[in-house]
């Protein structure tokens, strides 16, 4: 595996990914400042959003101490565009050999997505940074319990869609390492100061505590 370190540092501070799915990059700036505020450490735009790769650079060069990037990374030719804009962070909803090569080759982290134990293993031995596990709605606690047990012990796993504050301790119990969050972390149109209270929620959920 590649770049797993810094990804390992970077859960250890907040095992959050938020996922900025239509962020502007107008607006880029005060999101991401809310977020690293809160303590996130880890940041994706989709590169199904308005102007992906000018919010990555804003983003990557505002808040160095974050691992910033892009999600829904499909092909391997957007690796290299994601890694000029300053990213270093590279998500997919699917194994896709190229992609995690090339992000490799790019010395960036990468968590490609997978449902099933074949999937999981093929990422793995492509260089996979650490695993997404998505989507998570149609995979409980008890299936991310399942699939840990046959993995590796070291293997970084993070499920996405669906987490909430609610279930999130659920799937820790069951030995998630991290957590993607979307639409109930940011939406578009939702003002910077909305997202901080948000991200504050997870946090306050991630750490085992209920805010007031």
């Amino acid at each position: 595996m590649t770049m797993v370190e810094p990804f390992r540092a970077a859960l250890a501070a907040c095992p959050l990914v938020a996922i900025l799915r239509g962020l502007r990059p107008e607006e880029a700036k005060d999101v991401g400042a809310a977020l690293v505020a809160s303590g996130w450490r880890l940041i994706e735009v989709p590169l199904n959003s308005p102007d992906p790769l000018a919010s990555i650079r804003i983003l990557a060069q505002a808040f160095p101490q974050a691992l910033v990037g892009a999600g829904t990374v499909l092909q391997a030719s957007q690796v290299a565009q994601v890694h000029a804009a300053g990213g270093r962070l590279i998500v997919a909803p699917n194994f896709h050999p190229g992609v995690v090569g090339e992000a490799v080759r790019l010395g960036l982290t990468c968590l490609p997505g997978v449902f099933t134990a074949t999937e999981a293993f093929a990422a793995l031995e492509a260089g996979a940074s650490g695993l997404k596990l998505f989507p998570a709605e149609l995979v409980p606690p008890a299936g991310v319990k399942a699939l840990r047990a046959v993995l590796p012990a070291e293997t970084l796993v993070v499920p996405v869609g669906g987490i909430t504050p609610d279930n999130l301790a659920a799937y820790r119990a069951a030995g998630a390492n991290g957590f993607g969050i979307g639409s109930a972390l940011y939406r578009p149109g939702m003002s910077a100061a909305e997202v901080g209270r948000q991200a504050l929620d997870f946090m306050a959920a991630a750490a085992g505590t209920v805010r007031a």
